[in-house]
């Protein structure tokens, strides 16, 4: 058969296409030989007598497995469709496609426009059977031999992974060594800054607030600046997903991890489109080899930590909402005694609020009545009286505890800022090598090394500064006293640096469950608390009635308001409870109002002020009637001359009239032209001679 019959005239009038393609963009940069092969079907188009030729590329790097999108198919079979394509040219079948689909799709095409489809092998035409039949073998073929080249791989992969020899990418902070495998990286800096994110982590239990303490100390993580290689990094600021990624990767704590993700492919616009990349449970990977290699914590901490991860997740099924502040103690740690679920937090009154726990799920889910609702301070206060009790015999040990902790957290710090300054050192050594190997005649290259040992030395500067920094620290910021906390726990758990969240983790780590329920014949919120290692309480908080609220007056003002008044004006009571430190019940000063108004609520007769028939004279009224100073009453008082009176420490005198006209309190008053000596009983005199 010779070449004019199996291209007519009306065939070669068309153009040729020659389709290139590989599948890979390693095969792009390595396989130099096959694409030149590829790109020699031109020569081989225009022998079979074609004078115009296309040529097209765009999918160099792309897999003809029918899950990648590939343009250039695209266009040729857009061409095809015009009608101007004559003949298809490729290196074999497997060039246009390795899926059924694509490759009798072409073929039907092209025998609707009657092309033919050229190889090195030969020509074929479509539209004949037994060229269709050889050309429908030769794409199964191909479609089976890319199955059988990636079982053979995958088979392999697998059988060399459960081994836990496969060299898979390997986390920051590990890498693969030559001979003994998997290790350390030997850069300490590395080392130092991921055991520190688990170090931080048991101190905290949230990667959230590990992530802010260590952003707060200016710590760097490694970014690696070589792609996929893992041979340089470049020190970035820490990010949240360092810290996450560090906390969830099981190779970290010595196990030899395959297979933790799948693919997942979704047929969109008719192409299959595969994702990869999506996380398995841990029940479900592939290959799991603990022990493989030297890890940074043990397998038991990395369990107890994805625990924690998880607890910390909100509103997670399956177990309490772990303390992330606000204004309730008990948030995520109350459950309903009578149907069992969660109690829920709500604040009433104005900004900020006063907390208020209630069991409203069975109302918003079922339409039910609402168990109970009661309010959180007294509970809370009685919760935290209740923890302090508790933890009281372990104090010492707590604070000595905590102290060596601090310790500990200084050192890492400064141990971190030291291999910093190294790093920074080493850089600035190897940029002062550089420049002064430049040849200074070369002046665009000289100037950029000048920059960048000049960047180099001003971080030296700023790592040394730093460490000193670390080394010497700011002498206003007193070391906690930590002993001191111990012999006084309730004033260390109302200190004022203490947040919210402190105390809700330090609830946490003692208190499992707190089972509240309302005994409505007595009017008290019974809980029952859950502590950790198995141990139970019973306590009863008292509710308040309607009308009640935690604004109410001492019960020491109102014993002074008592004792006082009747016998001195409202404006001499509040002066005296504001000397004696007492405050209104919302944590005021006390005024001649407030007082007039606190003595009508509870009843309390006031003073008489028009009644002056009485024996009982205050201070400012008997200097007046001696005609002297409060200063000259209050020094005889003092010296025990005139006698008087206090209902209470702090409150005004009261002197008798009687005692006024004493002989002893008018010779005092004579003596005020010369200095008054007192002649105290039984005093002995120091110069007896004289």
């Amino acid at each position: 058969m010779t070449s004019a019959d199996l291209l007519p005239a009306a065939v070669l009038k068309r153009k040729a296409v020659v389709y290139v393609r590989q599948s890979t963009p390693a095969q792009v940069e390595s396989n130099l030989e096959s694409q030149r092969r590829q790109y020699e079907l031109v020569d081989v188009a225009r022998s079979r007598g074609f004078r115009e030729v296309e040529v097209i590329d765009d999918d160099l790097g792309r897999s003809a497995s029918g899950t990648v999108a590939r343009p250039g198919f695209e266009r040729l079979v857009a061409s095809l469709c015009a009608g101007e394509v004559g003949a298809v040219l490729c290196f074999d079948a497997s060039r246009l496609a390795r899926n059924g689909r694509d490759w009798h799709h072409l073929l039907e095409l092209c025998g609707l426009v009657e092309a033919r489809v050229i190889d090195l092998d030969g020509i074929y035409d479509p539209c004949r059977p037994n060229d269709r039949l050889l050309l429908g073998m030769k794409g199964s073929i191909s479609e089976f031999e890319l199955g059988v080249l990636r079982a053979r791989m995958l088979d392999a992969a697998r059988a060399k992974a459960r081994r836990g020899e496969l060299r898979i990418s390997v986390p920051i902070g590990y890498i693969w060594h030559r001979e003994i495998g998997l290790g350390f990286d030997p850069d300490l800096r590395i080392q130092e800054v991921i055991r520190l994110i688990f170090a931080r982590f048991r101190e905290l239990g949230s990667a959230r607030q590990v992530f802010l303490s260590l952003l707060a100390e200016q710590v760097h993580f490694p970014r690696p600046s070589d792609g996929k290689k893992l041979v340089s990094f470049e020190w970035t600021p820490i990010r949240y997903r360092n810290v996450i990624s560090v906390l969830k990767n099981p190779f970290y704590a010595g196990a030899y991890a395959y297979g933790k993700g799948e693919k997942r492919t979704e047929i969109i616009d008719g192409r299959a489109r595969t994702s990869y990349g999506h996380r398995k449970p841990l029940g479900e990977w592939e290959v799991l080899l603990k022990d493989h290699h030297d890890g940074y914590i043990g397998w038991t901490e990395f369990e107890r930590n994805q625990k924690q991860l998880a607890f910390n997740n909100y509103a997670k099924v399956g177990g309490a909402k772990s303390g992330r502040g606000g204004r309730a103690l008990l948030a995520g740690l109350l459950s309903c005694g009578r149907c069992g679920r969660r109690l829920m937090v709500s604040y009433s009154g104005r900004p900020p609020g006063q907390p208020v726990y209630r069991c409203d799920r069975p109302n918003l889910m079922l339409g039910l009545p609402r168990c109970f609702t009661f309010g959180g301070l007294r509970v809370d206060a009685a919760v935290a009286k209740e923890l302090l009790r508790a933890v009281e015999p372990m104090a010492i040990e707590a604070a000595v505890e905590a102290g060596r902790r601090y310790m500990e957290a200084r050192s890492e710090q400064q141990r971190i800022v030291e291999l910093e300054l190294q790093q920074a050192r080493y850089e600035a050594s190897l940029a002062e090598r550089r420049y002064a190997a430049c040849d200074p005649d070369n002046r665009l290259i000289a100037a950029q090394l000048e920059k960048g040992w000049e960047t180099a030395l001003r971080r030296v500067e700023a790592c040394e500064a730093r460490l000193k920094a670390a080394r010497a620290p700011d002498p206003a910021a007193a070391l906690p006293d930590f002993a001191g906390l111990a012999e006084d726990l309730d004033a260390a758990w109302n200190a004022p640096g203490v947040t919210m969240r402190a105390r809700q983790r330090l609830l946490r780590a003692l208190v499992t469950d707190i089972i509240a329920d309302v005994d409505e014949a007595t009017r008290e919120v019974v809980l029952t608390i859950h502590w950790r290692g198995g141990q139970h309480s019973q306590l009863r908080v008292r509710k308040p009635k309607s009308g009640e609220h935690g604004c109410s007056t001492s019960d020491d003002a109102l014993g002074v308001i008592r004792s006082m008044a009747g016998r001195w004006a409202d404006d001499h009571i509040a002066a005296s409870l504001n000397r004696m430190g007492l405050r209104t019940g919302q944590n005021k000063t006390w005024t001649a109002k407030r007082v007039s108004s606190i003595r009508r609520v509870n009843g309390i007769d006031g003073y008489l002020s028009a009644d002056k028939s009485s024996e009982w004279r205050t201070m400012t009224e008997a200097a007046r009637e001696l005609n002297v100073t409060n200063h000259s009453i209050r020094r005889l008082i003092r010296e025990q001359i005139l006698p008087a009176r206090q209902l209470v420490r702090g409150a005004p005198y009261q002197i008798r009239l009687s005692d006024l006209q004493s002989e002893a309190v008018q010779a005092a008053l004579r003596r005020k032209e010369a200095p008054c000596h007192t002649d105290f009983q039984n005093q002995l005199p120091m110069f007896p001679g004289t």
